[in-house]
């Protein structure tokens, strides 16, 4: 692996590290990170599909009170990083990368807590800044925390990134059958509970002909629409129709029976 790449790669573990806190630009989501990644090392194709198979996964990782959800951060990038350094792209040095960002994942809550420790005492820092009119000195508390979360990423990555690249080969090539066939089975049943997951968030009336048009579209090979996939196409449009056209006549009609000549009354009395 080159230098520039692994310029890169640490680069993009630092900003996937940042963004797990500012959560702005979703540097830190499977599918962007593991995505830059392989664009770095030359393997855009195995990124992506690292990272959409780690996607569904992360789908169901969320904090939930107290409790703290793996690092889809560092599961991103490592399981890229050991990917690459593996140097098998099929789906089989895929599935394996994948099964090894879940402990990832779980190894980084320990980074986490100590991360967020240290920024105990930072948050106290900058109370006392503020309270002195220093400005400038709850800036430099700000910049601080963040680099740590940056380092939080960048110092594991780093290290896979030190170890040779036949170690890494070997340590994979000495997983067992059995377990590398487990893997691709329970990466299989991710992507199909991931499918669920999103089904069951964004499944409504309103959205099930999307639905249905989009899984025929992708389902039909080299641009060849059967008729029954046209069939499936008309019943969608004919089901968009008759819901939009439901909506406005329930609008025309609500309108004509509410309206009046208080336009801000009529919006009130809608809430």
């Amino acid at each position: 692996m080159s230098v520039i790449s692994i310029i890169l790669i640490l680069i993009v573990s630092f900003l996937a590290g940042l963004d797990g806190i500012l959560d702005q630009f979703q540097f830190h989501q499977p599918l962007v990170a593991c995505t830059l990644i392989g664009l770095a090392a030359g393997q855009p194709a195995a990124g992506i599909m690292l990272g959409g198979t780690l996607q569904f996964l992360a789908l169901g990782w969320a904090n939930i009170g107290a409790a703290v959800a793996p690092d889809v951060a560092l599961a991103s990038t490592a399981a890229a990083v050991v990917m690459i350094k593996g140097g098998d792209f099929s789906q089989k040095g895929i599935t394996i990368a994948y099964g090894v960002a879940v402990p990832l994942a779980i190894a980084g809550l320990a980074l986490t807590m100590v991360v967020r420790a240290v920024s105990i005492g930072i948050v106290h820092g900058a109370d006392a800044a503020a309270k002195n009119g220093n400005i400038k000195a709850v800036e430099r508390s700000h910049y601080f925390a963040l680099l740590l979360q940056g380092l939080r990423i960048v110092l594991p990555v780093a290290l896979l990134l030190a170890l040779p690249a036949n170690h890494v080969k070997s340590i994979l090539e000495a997983i067992p059958s059995w377990l590398s066939d487990g893997m691709t089975i329970g990466g299989g049943m991710v992507v199909a509970v991931g499918y669920a997951m999103i089904l069951n968030m964004m499944a409504t009336r309103e959205v099930w002909p999307f639905f249905i048009i989009g899984f025929v579209l992708a389902a039909i090979p080299d641009t060849q629409i059967t008729l029954f996939g046209l069939g499936m196409v008309g019943v969608a449009l004919a089901m968009i129709y008759i819901g939009i056209t439901n909506q406005a006549g329930s609008s025309d009609s609500r309108d004509a029976n509410t309206g009046s000549d208080d336009p801000i009354g009529d919006i009130l009395e809608d809430y």
